[in-house]
């Protein structure tokens, strides 16, 4: 439930309602470049683990909205073993 499967899309959204771990699978090999939007409801509500490699500016994870809705966006050309992540939208309404 809390994989991203890239065979299914680009797209994917996801209800945080406690402690959550996310993990990407079929992701393309390296010198391809791959993404992905996470719409992501209540992310403040329990502690988000993100992919392996995730890297995000400054270093830092935005805070997430508690009761509400965020857009993230995932981009790797290595295969996964890095993800420059970044949020796009904070509490969407």
């Amino acid at each position: 439930a809390n994989d991203i499967n890239l065979n299914l899309g680009n797209l994917f959204t996801k209800t945080i309602t406690g402690t959550t771990t996310l993990t990407v699978s079929n992701v393309p090999a390296s010198g391809t470049v791959e993404y992905f939007i996470l719409k992501l409801t209540n992310g403040g509500a329990g502690a988000v683990t993100y992919p392996a490699g995730t890297k995000w500016s400054k270093g830092k994870a935005p805070t997430l909205t508690s009761s509400g809705i965020d857009l993230l966006r995932f981009v790797t050309i290595d295969g996964g073993t890095r993800w420059e992540a970044s949020r796009i939208q904070e509490d969407s309404k």
